[in-house]
């Protein structure tokens, strides 16, 4: 398509394209060459409009009416002709402020709302960010208190920072002492290890030969961690709805109103935001418009995404939904920036020791 188009016919689909984005409103060729002051005729754009829209890029509603962009239209905008803006240095400076002032209490909750919550301030459109997880789910710590001879509260920490609590009852009465042993053992023998590895533990008998009690417990640490690994995926924060409804597609279009229901189908969102950041690298974008997505409730809209964490560990993914005349040009710098934000801090927070002073900074220069 590239040779197809001359150096004119580029021009004036990228100025369609920034027309429409900016005002939702088909323009013809006099308003195209009044408003950008072209010094070509009405009659000439006339004719190279004519020429884009039968090359599929344009889209006419009647013959009277101005040209509009189609989805390969964006998509050709998008991958050839846009000049991606840069962030203002004050927008950056402010979204730097607001995370360094969230108290470090809130941890990754915390951190998953505020970047939803900025997101969708800057950009104007739904943001969508999944809390970091990590395909390997393994045990980071575990503790055991008594609560009588016979029941404990046990507590599996993950390498993922995820912890889960379950009262267990014990087959022999034990005391803390009694537990606090066993919790030393269980840690030992079990740290780094996911739910497979742990059942294969128990069933050589190394670690727990000497107790059938012992080994209930154990089996209680495998289910714990298989219960993390059956929901990998982490929760979905979303934020932003207020800025698409009052958008033509989102008040005009049937079809577009299914986009809005997705929101409150976590599963749905879970599943777009874990397959589309398998082929991505931490800090590239992925930007899906219309029906590339392969959702039909999204056929009106764009996503763009980016993934954030640690190369080849925990991470997840932020981007944002809306509507396919969003302003690409500044809302890709801006989720590569809060993404590199989240990279920062995934990559301290989750640090092992041994990995200490060998963080890497994940942010792309490229789409």
């Amino acid at each position: 398509m590239t040779k197809r188009m001359s150096e004119r016919q580029r021009m004036i689909l990228s100025l369609v394209v920034h027309d429409y984005i900016r005002t939702a409103t088909p323009i013809g060729s006099k308003k195209l060459v009044e408003r950008y002051r072209l010094e070509i005729s009405p009659a000439t754009v006339r004719a190279e409009l004519a020429a884009l829209t039968e090359l599929g890029l344009l889209n006419q509603q009647h013959t009277s009416a101005g040209r509009s962009p189609t989805e390969s239209g964006y998509r050709y905008f998008v991958g050839t002709l846009m000049k991606l803006q840069e962030l203002p240095e004050s927008t950056r400076r402010r979204i730097e402020h607001q995370f360094y002032q969230m108290q470090s209490d809130q941890g990754v909750d915390g951190w998953m709302k505020l970047s939803a919550s900025i997101l969708a301030s800057v950009s104007g459109a739904i943001s969508l960010v999944s809390a970091p997880y990590s395909k390997d789910i393994a045990v980071k710590h575990i503790a055991l208190v008594g609560l009588s001879e016979r029941q404990a509260l046990m507590i599996v920490v993950t390498n993922t920072s995820q912890a889960q609590q379950r009262f267990v009852s014990l087959g022999l009465p034990m005391n803390q002492g009694r537990l606090t042993m066993i919790e030393n053992e269980f840690n030992e023998a079990f740290s780094g290890l996911n739910s497979r590895q742990i059942r294969e533990k128990i069933l050589q008998g190394t670690v727990t030969r000497d107790s059938a009690a012992k080994a209930d417990l154990a089996g209680q640490v495998a289910a714990a961690i298989a219960e993390v690994e059956a929901s990998r995926g982490g929760e979905i924060y979303t934020d932003g709805l207020h800025n698409v409804i009052s958008e033509p597609e989102f008040t005009e279009t049937g079809e577009a109103h299914g986009a809005l229901k997705l929101l409150g189908e976590k599963t749905v969102l879970r599943s777009i935001l874990t397959k589309t950041d398998a082929d991505r690298k931490i800090g590239g974008i992925q930007i899906l418009i219309g029906g590339e997505g392969s959702i039909a409730a999204l056929h009106h809209c764009s996503l763009v995404l980016a993934r954030y964490g640690r190369a080849n560990a925990i991470g997840g993914t932020i981007g944002i939904l809306g509507p396919m005349r969003m302003p690409y040009a500044m809302n890709i710098p801006t989720v590569r920036f809060i993404a590199g934000i989240l990279s920062d801090l995934v990559s301290d927070a989750f640090m092992d020791e041994k990995d200490e002073g060998e963080k890497q900074v994940f942010v792309s220069d490229t789409i």
